[in-house]
């Protein structure tokens, strides 16, 4: 039988699910890898006066292949870890790494790069193709291809021992969500708790034949506990379990610690660095983004603390008090946090996320996100049926033009499961790219973890979880609208790390405009639309509690700046002792409040230690300005319909062919500002 990892991509284009097992990944990687190797070698055998066509096609081909393979494993391998699929993904990203090291250091494939740079034809390409080439030539270099040999194989052994540490420091984490857990057998405790929240409680205690209630570190059963349970001592268990996750501290202290391997992360990232030339990490990560240096993402990081932090720290002032009158808390912790603060916008604001969630039916919200994309792009989205998933609550959908002619598809699996990444995401299926046998569409994969419907009833998203799903898909429609033929900077490719959020962002907006509410908002039994007073009272609440917000995100990226910027390989440090000493150092300058000593928030960072986010999760605020001020063009226009064609057509559909700021210029007319964000925010004027 044929190995479903290596069908014919022309006659069934889509990873066959409901074949594909994890004794197929390492048999499909290796013939896809040996195939690859016989034709890099036939192709530079034959390459004297190198052409697109002889070059960059044949390697466009061999990177489809991989992915085709690749995908779904990686893939399955976050939604459906298993003993098995964790088996099979370890044994297959080593010679995966291995490859791609091989390929980014072979000096006559550069070499071949660099004559067709030099040719009469690069002359003639253009600007997609030309980004293509000289995004090859800056990677190659950044691969160590001017390196001695000596140098060269050690980068290869670094980037073999990074891949297998930062899977192991993903896989760590979710050990430690899934090993934790608690029965809960007298209702008082959970007193305070939505019936919703109780309900899904009760139903995982039943699937493990136990009575009473069974609480998890998924976000949201712990959203459950932290936000809304009265009794205080359970919220403190909770949030002491949650902060200590794959750490030495804690009720699993020790079982999953990522400790040392944050340690050699950060050590062999620094080596790697400076065997490239660079003094630091964040030198290095900041190659490929919009950001000039490590110091210039700082001053907009201190900056914007500056801004925030008075706001911040009256926002925790209130809430001291408010806990102190209303309870007679003297002792304010963070596990009390969450759960004033909803009392709190209670109070204020006369809303709760709890009277917001049945307006917010799972079916309705997809519907009305489709609404939007609709309206800004002119592009219409459908449910289709007949296509293998690899769970039965995937749903897939058509992207179609005007015209009504399908142009991409993704997958949707929208709820939090045992086994499942927590988190949600957009990864790539398969890539847009012309080849000769016709236009290859584009698919995505959006994951999310939200709570699954209860008892007849259909999923109730919070307002936080429609965000999610808003901000996932606007990675999405960056992946699925662009009309660039070349693969290597179709969709998010060749996008600087910095600016790839600015779709995504830009998408959270419509969640809080009052014209998109009042379409899709409507109780899931009555079809009633969000009352008027209500959805201004959603409306408001997107200021309440920004500066706290806003420093928290501040003190994670300027952690992480700093964390790979002033890495020092000459102290030694045990049981991330220098991880904890730099971010009590960070909290001192930028936040309002520290939390506990157990605290041990790096240990869990897998944006930063297991994502593609080292050096670059400032990347979520420097593309909330770049959003902000996109969004205020909507806005300036009172929303003329073609602000969102451009929008589309400037944007999304040029995915990396031409650098992200020269994109946002030609939409904007102007570099962004950073107003609108400090007045969505309710921080202030800019200064």
């Amino acid at each position: 039988m044929q190995n479903p990892l290596l069908r014919d991509a022309l006659a069934q284009p889509l990873p066959a699910f409901a074949a594909i097992r994890p004794e197929h990944a390492e048999a499909a990687l290796d013939e896809v890898l040996a195939h690859n190797r016989a034709d890099l070698q036939k192709l530079l055998a034959s390459n004297a006066a190198p052409t697109w066509d002889s070059l960059i096609e044949p390697q466009e081909d061999m990177s489809d292949r991989i992915q085709r393979a690749w995908g779904p494993v990686s893939h399955l391998f976050s939604v459906t870890s298993t003993t098995e699929w964790r088996k099979a993904y370890n044994a297959c990203l080593p010679k995966l790494t291995e490859y791609g090291v091989e390929v980014s250091q072979s000096e006559p494939l550069f070499r071949a790069y660099e004559a067709l740079a030099a040719s009469a034809e690069y002359q003639t390409y253009d600007g997609a193709r030309r980004k293509v080439i000289a995004d090859a030539l800056r990677d190659f270099r950044l691969s160590g291809i001017a390196l001695p040999p000596e140098q060269k194989a050690r980068y290869k052994d670094i980037s073999l021992r990074l891949s297998e540490l930062q899977t192991r420091f993903e896989e760590n984490l979710m050990d430690a969500i899934q090993a934790w857990g608690k029965q809960v057998e007298d209702a008082a405790l959970l007193a305070g708790m939505t019936d919703e929240a109780r309900e899904a409680a009760q139903e995982r205690a039943r699937a493990k034949n136990l009575e009473g209630w069974w609480l998890t570190l998924d976000f949201p059963s712990y959203d459950a506990v932290i936000s809304y349970a009265d009794h205080r001592p359970l919220r403190r268990e909770i949030y002491e379990a949650f902060v200590t996750r794959a750490s030495d501290q804690g009720p699993q202290a020790g079982q999953f610690d990522n400790s040392a391997l944050m340690e050699e992360i950060l050590a062999l990232r620094h080596e790697m660095a400076q065997l490239l030339g660079y003094r630091n990490y964040a030198e290095l990560s900041l190659a490929t983004k919009m950001a000039e240096s490590p110091d210039e993402v700082e001053s907009f990081l201190v900056d914007l603390a500056h801004r925030a932090r008075p706001s911040a720290q009256a926002d925790l002032d209130e809430l001291k008090a408010f806990a102190r009158e209303r309870d007679g808390i003297d002792d304010f912790a963070p596990w009390d946090a969450a759960y004033y603060a909803e009392k709190l916008k209670e109070r204020k604001l006369g809303l709760s996320d709890e009277e917001l969630r049945p307006y917010f039916a799972f079916d309705k919200v997809v519907q009305g996100m489709f609404d939007v994309v609709n309206k800004l792009y002119g592009v219409s989205v459908e449910q289709v049926g007949n296509i293998e998933t690899w769970h039965a609550d995937v749903g897939t959908y058509v992207l179609k033009d005007g015209e009504g002619v399908p142009f991409g598809l993704f997958y949707l699996d929208p709820y939090a499961r045992a086994d499942k990444r927590s988190g949600a995401w957009m990864d790539e299926c398969i890539n847009r790219r012309r080849t000769a046998q016709g236009l290859q569409q584009p698919v995505a994969y959006l994951t999310c973890n939200f709570t699954p419907p209860l008892s007849g009833k259909p999923a109730l998203l919070t307002h936080d979880e429609v965000v999610t799903l808003f901000h996932e898909f606007g990675h999405g429609l960056h992946h699925l609208l662009t009309r660039v033929d070349e693969a290597a900077v179709a969709g998010i490719h060749g996008v600087a790390w910095d600016a790839v959020e600015l779709p995504s962002q830009f998408m959270e907006n419509w969640c809080y405009d009052a014209a998109t509410l009042q379409g899709f908002a409507r109780h899931w039994q009555t079809g009633a639309p969000m009352p008027g007073e209500l959805l201004a009272k959603l409306r408001a609440s997107r200021r309440f509690h920004a500066g706290l917000a806003t420093v928290r995100q501040l003190e994670f990226a300027l952690f992480d700046l700093r964390l790979h910027r002033d890495f020092d390989p000459a102290a030694k440090s045990e049981n991330g002792a220098r991880v904890l000493e730099l971010l009590d150092r960070v909290r001192e300058e930028v936040a309002v409040s520290k939390p506990p000593a157990f605290n041990r928030m790096p240990w869990s960072f897998s944006h930063i230690f297991a994502g593609g986010y080292a050096a670059g999760y400032y990347s979520y605020k420097w593309a909330e300005v770049l959003s902000a001020d996109a969004f205020a063009a909507f806005e300036e226009s009172q929303f003329a319909p073609e602000i969102g064609r451009r929008f589309r057509d400037t944007i999304l559909a040029q995915g990396g062919s031409r650098e992200a700021m020269d994109l946002f210029v030609e939409f904007r007319g102007r570099k962004p500002s950073i107003d609108a964000l400090l007045r969505h925010s309710g921080l202030g004027e800019a200064a």
